[in-house]
């Protein structure tokens, strides 16, 4: 529960996001700048993958600039037309030719209507010219000549549809490839055209077949894709290019092949078969452009070398000639994904060249399942490493998804031939990364400001960037925990504040408790509780847990007693007096929280264990020393830390006795003379306990002269000294007890 209420909010804007992906991919809604990034994707794939070279299988035939120079402008004569397509099927002995162009006017070039008119007017009498004009006829009858140049040739001519709702109608439109109603009952939805400009219908009747040469473009404008069919008045019509393979293999009939599913209005039309072939299309019966490289990947050749002969039997012998231009004046360009000025008539020698090897990019319409498989997986996937995972290691796991995803689809494009979406998973993946990461930093900077309002005036900043990491893990409720408290306070304070004025002694003190505090929280990472005039209050192992809490505050207290030293100099140079710490350290159990009233709190401890603390501190300058403490701190500190043990004593309010200690400093630093020493020491002790007044004194004696200012060594010399004149009772356990705080 606690994690579902801290990820609520990602959680919501994660589902949203997929749930929105989820809708694009079943085309519930199609957002154009989605549709703009998939066709970017698209092209940058198809680019990416082209075979490049020079296909010779196809070849077109351009009205280019150089034959309008030399031929005469277009349109040309069609008795030209006749002698180009003689050439191309006489003399260069071509598979099948396609015009790129439509007839769709009687070519009156020749004169033959004006002859027409003298003939049944002005020369309607005169047998000469009447027998002159019969013989001339047939031969200035250009759209006769051409076609009896179609005659029994396998030649498709070309003619557009129009789309617009009130478009004309002009021509004769050939028989339709499929009849009426024969995807009736399915989910395909061709394109409709309502009007048409076709070929004379003396052409139309030579012709093998024709076909509709419309381009298609995209939202963004580029040619990608080619109706394979088109619907007018319920029959369907073929492209050019499909026209021109049916023509290349003897005009197999078109056979619709569907998807499987058990309902057959849900059976989508995925190919279109084609003798051996099969076209993939998608529900309105498109094809994908399978283009090969850039313009001018197909042989081209200048119409007026073909009319001339200048043109290498091999190129054309058994090849498929597409007549078309690329003069501008002619207006047969195209913006293409592979390049922004494109011939129309290579897209038909595209699409010619990869129905020859079934090499269309397809787009069945399982592919929209696996769409939507694929987002949700990844989502899913991707959503449960955010939210379980660190920020790096879910980039990481992001930035492998997108590389997998990308992978995968190439693949299936290469290997395959499936043109399987991209945009929608990638930018899925995207924004359910972006939605982890913000929701995180300002989870985070949420996390981070409040722990900073709880425990920033106690803790190092550190602590409360690891905290804000799991901030469900740490709380100001009042808590029981074995902690380790600290107590520091200035020796002779009041003498030393009674000499300097309120604002001498503000920063006099701002000075010290400046460089005790960042031992406490800065080098050891304690948790500073108050300062009560000039003693500070610190503790270790809340509110983030610390195994080593006692360690930790013994060495800080150690650290503590140096900075002290180091301040001296700066002190004295500043006017103000030296001074001395006495630090007091217990470890035990004690409540720890947010404890006060609804006026004000404070995150503190309390207990038995912390008034120990308290109570050693106030000793230290009994025994002379700068730090003492509890035996339960020697205990959990481990053996890093040399300790010499001074006493059993029972402290005012406390009932059982407790042995007290001096800690020295971190066992790699301590000298092997001072260990004798302490060892010495602790002979002393067993000796003092029981009563083996001689001998404790004498080696204290011993001890004496090698530190004379030892306040320890004269103390117990002067206890020794009392329990000679007033014998201790018989059940007397070497205990000394203080009967002042």
């Amino acid at each position: 529960m606690k994690t579902l209420r801290r990820y609520w909010l990602q959680l919501l804007l994660s589902t949203l996001v997929l749930g929105f992906f989820l809708g694009y991919a079943d085309q519930l809604w199609r957002p154009r700048v989605i549709e703009q990034i998939d066709l970017w994707l698209y092209d940058a794939r198809l680019v990416k993958t082209m075979p490049g070279g020079v296909d010779p299988r196809v070849v077109v035939v351009d009205l280019d600039e150089k034959s309008l120079a030399e031929m005469g402008r277009w349109p040309w004569p069609r008795n030209l037309v006749a002698q180009l397509l003689d050439k191309l099927t006489q003399d260069y002995k071509v598979a099948a030719v396609g015009f790129d162009i439509v007839f769709a006017e009687k070519d009156d070039s020749s004169g033959l209507p004006v002859l027409k008119q003298l003939a049944g007017t002005t020369f309607k009498d005169d047998p000469a010219f009447q027998s002159k004009f019969e013989g001339l006829a047939k031969q200035l009858d250009y759209d006769a000549r051409l076609a009896d140049s179609l005659y029994e040739r396998a030649v498709v001519l070309g003619y557009y549809f129009s789309f617009e709702a009130n478009a004309n109608r002009s021509g004769v439109l050939p028989k339709p490839v499929l009849p009426a109603g024969i995807f009736k009952g399915r989910s395909v939805s061709a394109i409709e055209a309502p009007g048409y400009g076709a070929n004379l219908p003396v052409l139309m009747s030579r012709a093998s077949a024709s076909g509709h040469f419309n381009p298609l473009t995209d939202i963004d404008g580029v040619t990608r894709r080619v109706a394979m069919l088109v619907e007018h008045e319920g029959r369907y019509y073929e492209s050019l290019s499909l026209a021109m393979v049916r023509t290349y293999l003897n005009f197999p009939q078109i056979e619709p092949i569907y998807g499987a599913s058990p309902l057959k209005s849900y059976q989508p039309l995925e190919w279109l078969k084609v003798g051996p072939l099969t076209v993939p299309v998608d529900e309105h019966v498109r094809a994908l452009v399978p283009y090969r490289g850039n313009a001018r990947s197909f042989t081209y050749l200048s119409a007026s070398d073909v009319l001339k002969g200048r043109v290498n039997r091999e190129i054309l012998a058994g090849r498929m000639v597409l007549i078309g231009t690329t003069a501008p004046g002619l207006l047969d360009l195209r913006v293409a994904p592979v390049d922004a000025v494109y011939p129309g008539v290579e897209v038909h020698a595209n699409m010619i060249a990869g129905m020859m090897d079934n090499s269309l990019p397809a787009q069945p319409d399982y592919l929209r399942a696996a769409e939507i498989l694929l987002i949700f997986i990844c989502g899913v996937v991707l959503l449960l490493a955010l939210l379980r995972l660190s920020p790096l290691a879910g980039t990481l796991v992001t930035v492998a998804l997108l590389v997998v995803v990308t992978a995968g689809n190439f693949i299936l494009w290469q290997r395959g031939h499936l043109a399987l979406p991209l945009a929608s998973t990638l930018l899925s993946i995207l924004l359910l990364y972006a939605i982890s990461m913000a929701c995180g930093y300002f989870f985070e900077s949420r996390n981070k400001k409040q722990m900073a309002s709880l425990f920033g005036q106690y803790v190092p900043p550190e602590l409360v960037a690891k905290m804000s990491e799991q901030p469900e893990k740490y709380s100001m409720e009042g808590q029981s925990r074995e902690l380790t408290v600290l107590f520091s306070d200035v020796r002779g304070f009041t003498t030393i504040s009674e000499s300097m004025d309120p604002k001498e002694l503000t920063r006099f003190m701002n000075e010290f408790l400046t460089s005790l505090s960042e031992v406490i929280r800065t080098q050891y990472l304690g948790t500073i509780d108050k300062y009560m005039g000039d003693c500070v209050m610190a503790f270790w192992g809340a509110p983030i847990h610390d195994p080593d809490h006692a360690r930790n505050a013994v060495l800080a207290g150690l650290a503590m007693q140096r900075a002290i030293r180091d301040l001296g100099p700066s002190l004295r140079d500043r006017g103000w007096p030296p001074i001395e710490i006495g630090i007091g350290i217990n470890t035990g159990r004690m409540t720890v929280g947010d404890m006060g009233s609804q006026i004000r709190k404070a995150y503190t401890v309390m207990g038995d264990a912390v008034n120990l603390a308290s109570r050693l501190e106030s000793i230290t300058k009994r025994y002379g020393v700068g730090m003492l403490v509890g035996e339960s701190t020697r205990a959990v500190a481990g053996e890093t830390v040399v300790f010499r043990e001074l006493d059993r004593v029972r402290v005012k309010g406390k009932d059982e006795p407790v042995t007290i200690y001096e800690p020295l400093g971190l066992a790699s630093e301590v000298d092997k003379a001072l260990i004798g020493e302490i060892q010495l020491f602790h002979q002393v002790l067993k000796l003092y306990r029981s009563q083996n007044w001689d001998m404790a004194e004498l080696q204290l004696l011993n001890l004496q002269k090698q530190r004379p200012d030892s306040v320890v060594y004269a103390l117990y010399l002067s206890r020794i000294a009392h329990f000679r004149q007033f014998v201790p009772p018989p059940d007397w356990d070497g205990v000394y007890e203080f009967d002042s705080k």
